[in-house]
């Protein structure tokens, strides 16, 4: 007996340290994204319309671009031990809704009402069509009903319990509209017709619903960025009216997916944009509307079409009894109050940058998780002559990106800008609505007064948010002039405002600085990356596979002492396994389709000088005098998109963020980081960022995939982590040894997101020559005196720019003909 005994323990701890050495360590990731985590879809985009944590799952719905029917998307639940399970009642469509019902205890999002035993109903799209983009508890029967809103302002009320549908007002997908039941009498619903297009936000509270929309559907609209377009709307239940015609987006409150407890007298907040800056309102129940204003450290969200923005949100992302606020919006990182009004605006903070493109997002299991918009097969209007005719991915794809909770506060620097006026006609007497003036140590103004009389701009703050403003200083400009403003770090409070005593026409832009405390050095996660200089290097071009395929097909380059030759045609898989292939035919596709264009920009002796489509003149800082010929010979990547509307530009050294064309393009380009790599080529795939370019000896590792064979490797990460490849650092200039004609401006000169920054003229006259120094802080604003300089012959005027200058661009004005030389160093 004893002996059967020991023999049983023996096999079961045998058995239980085989299962131990044999158990899967569970799913791979790489900087926070888990690959096989990815979704997929058969439409022109495949974004996270939202990601909410019920019924000890997460809960995450994808959407198409315009499928107001249904679509090919799926409802994924996700399990805590990143099991990933499409759900068989999927239907689809382009939903972005989501609230928790308390009193029925369900989850509703898109078409699904998902109750906590994890059973989801599906509303139909026959019954309730439209792009769902909102939903909102009822203003009379909030127990037993809540709202939809859809994109193309369709309204409608369903029952909680029976999901019955009630057509308030007309999807505008619908042309024909239909009759259904409404207050016991057959109707045929109206629409809202409420002006701007591409529907965002919906809640309620405080006696109104209110619906927020962020585009325009015009022709004009999709070429330009500065057009009026969108609003903000309320309605009491039987009228609609119009708060503010500018584009909007988030709308909610303190109980956020809730709904707010208290709806008598619980702010409700909304954010949105103009050309000029960000904007942020907050309703009060007994004063209506309060505006207030915000920089954009991002334009990559600009566009009067309201496409480029997905879904930005204000979400509770802390513990149980411990509320913290997460605001989103042009790819800046807020802290948000919980308690904000009008009467307690204090406490809103820029955190950190980002690159991502970020639908919805949450706090689950101790970590936050962003619901991104990475790979779009179609990339809509985001074409550019600096992309050649590349592709788009063959099939659209996103994933969800999970970090730490300290993430938000450890990406990009905070800089960023905003005007309050821009070329507009002002009122004597008119003030400003006010700017957020806390969050950054470092900070500056540009005036000017582009007006007839003499006008008298005067600073007021609203120290403690409570909106008491006390006067800060007055600056007197003559017509014509413009001056900078500096902002000590005595002077402090929450808001500014400006207030003008004369008639005129004038612009305000604020600009403010982040301390950038990286390093110029390249962080460890980019190891194996050939450099610059390296002359064996595995490069290769990327294309996202489609068909369901769902792989990244990597046409593999060994590059050896300036000589290109092919290795063979490879997939890298869910799994990161990077596999030779035999498929001739979609190798020649992708040397075909994915060659790397020629003659894009133009690197000189100065600078980089970029043409856009537009025929609009820039120039940017010059990196490694090797990147010259690896350019001209189109070895490198210069542009590519990899995040949804938006580009990532590589050029002599350093990533910019590009926005597209459509929001004002190389006009509001944006340093990430400088480096010395070598890189070949680049790509989104699965929600990673992947490069291409690769010390020919590296090892596999964190970061590094390479294929068995050793003839192909590939570097994953996320595109934020850019961030860490070093601050943006150059030199350079629009003049060098240049013939410069009198009076007439230099080309831009990128100055804006560098520190360091110093500044050499000198010229060739015989007779001394006065330069101006120009600069543009806004990127489509008016160009404005900086400062006037006079140089003797055989002179160098040397410059320190101060800490606290910030301008997105600079140019240079000789009052005589020379030959002249205006050089930046960026360090």
């Amino acid at each position: 007996m004893r002996n059967t005994i020991i023999y049983t323990i023996t096999i079961v701890m045998l058995v239980s340290c085989r299962q131990k050495q044999e158990e899967p360590q569970g799913p791979r990731q790489v900087s926070g994204i888990y690959p096989q985590l990815a979704y997929y879809n058969n439409e022109g985009e495949c974004g996270t319309g939202a990601v909410v944590p019920w019924a000890g799952r997460l809960w995450v719905i994808t959407y198409g671009p315009h499928l107001p029917h249904g679509s090919s998307d799926k409802l994924y639940e996700i399990t805590p031990n990143l099991e990933q399970i499409v759900r068989e009642e999927s239907i689809g469509g382009t939903p972005a809704n989501r609230m928790i019902h308390k009193e029925s205890g369900q989850l509703f999002i898109g078409p699904y009402a998902i109750d906590e035993q994890r059973n989801v109903k599906v509303i139909p799209y026959s019954e309730m069509q439209g792009r769902h983009t909102g939903n909102a508890r009822h203003l009379f029967h909030p127990e037993e009903m809540i709202y939809y809103g859809t994109m193309e302002e369709g309204f409608y009320e369903v029952d909680v319990n029976s999901l019955k549908v009630t057509e308030l007002y007309k999807d505008g997908n619908n042309s024909s509209g239909r009759k259904v039941e409404h207050d016991d009498t057959d109707v045929n619903p109206v629409n809202a017709t409420l002006p701007g297009a591409h529907g965002k936000g919906l809640y309620s509270g405080q006696g109104v619903m209110v619906y927020s929309n962020n585009g325009e559907a015009t022709p004009e609209a999709q070429q330009k960025f500065d057009v009026e377009a969108g609003s903000l709307s309320e309605w009491d239940g039987k009228n609609w009216k119009v708060v503010r015609r500018n584009q909007f987006v988030e709308i909610t409150g303190p109980g956020g997916i809730y709904g707010n407890a208290n709806p008598e007298t619980d702010p409700i907040w909304a954010t949105g944009w103009d050309h000029k800056s960000l904007l942020l309102g907050v309703r009060n129940p007994e004063t209506g509307w309060d505006f207030y204003r915000l920089p954009k450290a991002s334009h990559s969200y600009d566009g009067a079409h309201g496409w480029n923005t997905e879904w930005p949100r204000i979400r509770d992302i802390g513990t149980e009894g411990n509320p913290e606020y997460l605001m989103t919006m042009h790819g800046m990182f807020w802290r948000f109050p919980e308690d904000f009004s009008a009467q307690h605006s204090a406490g809103i903070r820029p955190r950190s940058a980002y690159l991502k493109v970020i639908g919805d997002f949450t706090r689950w299991n101790d970590q936050l998780v962003f619901g991104c918009d990475d790979s779009a097969q179609k990339e809509f209007l985001n074409k550019r002559k600096q992309k050649g005719n590349i592709e788009g991915p063959g099939q659209s794809n996103s994933n969800l990106w999970f970090t730490t909770p300290e993430k938000p506060d450890q990406l990009g620097p905070a800089t960023a800008s905003g005007a309050v006026w821009l070329n507009d006609e002002l009122k004597a007497g008119e003030y400003s609505e006010p700017f957020l003036f806390s969050g950054w140590e470092k900070r500056c103004a540009w005036i000017q007064n582009a007006g007839k009389n003499t006008v008298g701009f005067s600073f007021e703050i609203d120290k403690n948010g409570n909106g008491d403003f006390s006067p800060l200083k007055t600056v007197e400009l003559v017509p014509g002039s413009s001056r900078f403003v500096d902002f000590s770090e005595n002077e402090v409070g929450e808001w500014v405002r400006i207030r003008v005593n004369k008639a005129t026409k004038a612009t305000v832009s604020f600009n403010y600085t982040d301390i950038d405390g990286r390093k110029t050095s390249v962080a460890k996660l980019f190891d194996g990356i050939a450099t610059i200089d390296d002359n064996e290097v595995l490069g290769g071009l990327l294309y996202g596979l489609g068909n369901n395929r769902r792989a990244l097909g990597v046409s593999s380059l060994k590059i050896e002492n300036g000589v290109t030759s092919e290795t063979g045609y490879y997939e890298l898989d869910e799994n990161l396994k990077l596999v030779s292939k035999d498929d001739l035919e979609t190798n020649n596709f992708i040397g075909e389709k994915f060659t790397i264009p020629e003659n894009v920009v133009q690197i000189d002796n100065s600078s980089v000088l970029v043409v856009d489509d537009k025929g609009r003149r820039w120039r940017l800082p010059l990196g490694d005098n090797a990147y010259k010929s690896l350019t001209d010979a189109a070895e490198l990547r210069i542009c590519r998109e990899v995040a949804t509307e938006r580009d990532l530009f590589n050029c002599a050294g350093t990533f910019y963020e590009l926005p597209a064309e459509n929001a004002d393009g190389f006009a509001k380009i944006r340093p990430v980081s400088s480096h010395s790599f070598r890189i070949n080529d680049y790509a989104s795939y699965r929600g990673m960022l992947v490069l291409t370019g690769l010390d020919g000896d590296i090892k596999a590792g964190d970061h590094i995939v390479r294929s068995d064979d050793g003839k192909a490797a590939v570097w994953v990460g996320v595109i934020d982590d850019l961030w860490e490849m070093g601050k943006p650092i150059g030199h350079g200039g629009p003049w060098k040894k240049s013939a410069v004609k009198a009076d007439r401006p230099s080309d831009p000169y990128l100055i804006g997101f560098y520190d360091k920054r110093s500044l050499e003229i000198s010229h060739d006259n015989k007779e001394p020559v006065s330069f101006k120094i120009e600069v543009e802080p806004i990127g489509h604003g008016p160009w404005m005196l900086y400062k006037e300089v006079n140089i003797q012959p055989g002179e160098t005027y040397n410059y320190e720019f101060p800490s606290n200058f910030q301008s997105r661009w600079i140019r240079f004005v000789a009052n005589k003909e020379c030959t002249a030389t205006a050089w930046l160093e960026y360090k």
